[in-house]
């Protein structure tokens, strides 16, 4: 859910909606002219956590998300401006509504050699919502392809799925619905090409070192779990001519303060995020490298809807109305980010913005209301609650505050558990926790980006929830032509989502972090927090 999508401009979108043919110039760095470069092109960046996997098809969070991106390389893609550009496709145009046609570049080749093919991406789409990959992610982004949601549960073979080779380099896709923003979804990782007979030979060892073949801009050098993963310049990419860097190590530095030591001492070129509270003081001590993106995204509590002390609605609701969000965004994280009280950010697009009527009460008043509801549910004070985060200082002051809030305004009792952060995942996905911490990066602005969270037996729904009649909305919303009219029902389907309060909206999620002077590419405009190694380079310094 990278999990966390008409990102470039909204005229690019709308020039694929209506079915016009799309072909854009793309290349890695964009050196200005007259910028002496560095004589070692090799650079260090945080990405704070082990990845789980770097199978495309098992990739689900940023830190992988961030590694996938350099070995591999879907048909479309994000640059480092936050702006779609061509990726293997060289150009794609739409049919019909539902029916969309890719050009793969005749020079693109696989880390070995080989081409890569439209086969390769039928092969590879088909093995990401086969139910014997067991991808988290193949019901969520399958339901954008043709049958791929039925695929994913074992209701129809593979080759049902809605992808063809035409010939070598042309690959159709058709879609259940109409989704103009196809283009967007496509340069998600799951929809990454992988070579059929590494996979085959290697079976689950094909990402080792030694083992790995790509199609991306970098190959896989090295990989030391929980310590770095380490990429090389691939000679053999369609693009090799344009990509500056010829290294990069990405180091699995959880804690934000080691992280910042780190770049103190120059053994990291680009921290991952500032320390919590230390967003002033470092941004006077280092004005020209301080950068600051506001993404397209929150940070929020999951609420595990089916433990015994959460399935009330008026539990749910009294831990979300007592969080102070103004002071967690001003005083504790500090960063710029903004609160959030809706279940959707403002950029969200294709529904009438919502937020709580008690978000506007004062304080005292909220309390108030919170505990009545508490006594209603038959939840004391001195109750035990457990909240689990992943090992970070970051997200340790975070939970702090949150405990905090419900033991002073509530008398809750709160145990805090720390945790690694892929361990934080398998156990949220597990249904193993009762609140834990989590977040979302929307892959495109539309409002059905966020209701893959909470939509019944999404395999992105980590609360637990299920609203029947939010799902039916959603569903006759996806399917309505007309924009108001889809407006009206997705609207519909948010404001019973919001009643069940499912988790606890916080934060629209903003990231401040140091990145040194002499490292080129870097656009603070980026909104979805994805860099592609291919568009960095090093200045001389």
């Amino acid at each position: 859910m990278t999990h966390d999508l008409c990102r470039p401009t909204k005229e690019a979108c709308v020039a694929v909606a209506l079915g016009a043919g799309f072909m854009m110039a793309a290349s890695g760095a964009v050196i200005p002219a007259g910028t002496p470069l560095a004589a070692t092109q090799e650079m260090r960046r945080n990405n704070a956590a082990e990845p789980e996997s770097l199978d495309p098809a098992l990739v689900e969070s940023l830190p992988a998300s961030h590694i996938v991106g350099d070995l591999f390389e879907g048909l479309t893609a994000i640059d480092n401006h936050g702006a779609l550009v061509p990726g293997a496709a060289e150009s794609w145009r739409q049919t019909d509504m539902t029916t969309w046609v890719f050009k793969l570049r005749a020079g693109a080749r696989w880390s070995d050699g080989t081409p890569v093919t439209a086969d390769d991406f039928v092969y590879s789409w088909r093995r990401f919502v086969d139910q014997k990959t067991a991808a988290p992610q193949a019901a969520t982004d399958g339901d954008y392809i043709l049958n791929g949601v039925a695929i994913s549960k074992g209701d129809m073979p593979i080759d049902k799925l809605g992808v063809r080779a035409l010939d070598a380099l042309t690959f159709e896709v058709k879609t259940p619905r109409p989704i103009p923003f196809l283009p967007q979804l496509l340069a998600l990782a799951q929809f990454s090409p992988v070579p059929r007979v590494v996979v085959q030979k290697y079976g689950r060892e094909w990402t080792k070192p030694g083992n790995l073949v790509g199609n991306g801009a970098y190959v896989l050098k090295d990989w030391q779990p929980n310590s770095k993963v380490v990429v090389e310049k691939n000679p053999m990419y369609w693009d090799a001519g344009n990509v500056a860097l010829t290294r990069v190590t990405y180091l699995s530095v959880d804690d934000g303060n080691a992280d910042l030591k780190l770049y103190q001492s120059g053994e990291n070129d680009m921290m991952l995020q500032v320390p919590a509270g230390s967003f002033e003081s470092l941004k006077a001590q280092y004005p020209r490298e301080m950068h600051v993106s506001r993404l397209m995204g929150m940070r929020f509590y999951a609420l595990n809807n089916s433990h015994p002390l959460l399935k009330d609605v008026r539990v749910r609701k009294a831990l979300s109305m007592v969080i102070d969000r103004k002071v967690l965004a001003e005083r504790i994280t500090a960063d710029g980010q903004l609160p959030v009280y809706g279940l959707t950010i403002g950029s969200t697009e294709g529904v009438d913005p919502l937020t709580y009527e008690w978000a506007e009460w004062p304080m005292d008043k909220r309390v108030a209301e919170a505990r009545r509801l508490l006594g209603e549910a038959g939840v004391k004070p001195g109750a035990q609650f457990s909240l689990a985060y992943n090992t970070s200082d970051y997200q340790k002051k975070m939970a702090i505050f949150m405990a905090s809030e419900w033991k002073t305004k509530l008398g809750l009792d709160v145990q805090m558990e720390s945790m690694e952060f892929t361990v934080l995942n398998q156990r949220r996905h597990a249904g193993d926790y009762q609140i834990a911490r989590t977040g979302l990066l929307f892959d495109y602005p539309d409002v059905t980006g966020f209701f893959v969270v909470v939509q019944c037996g999404s395999d992105s729904n980590d609360d637990r929830s299920c609203d029947r009649k939010a799902d039916q909305l959603i569903e006759q919303g996806k399917a309505m032509s007309d924009p108001a009219k889809r407006k009206t029902l997705m609207t519909q389907a948010m404001r019973l989502e919001m009643d069940d309060y499912p988790m606890i909206p916080l934060l629209q999620y903003s990231v401040s972090r140091l990145v040194k002077p002499w490292v080129g590419g870097y656009d603070d405009a980026n909104d979805q927090d994805a860099y592609r190694s291919k568009d960095f380079y090093i200045v001389r310094h």
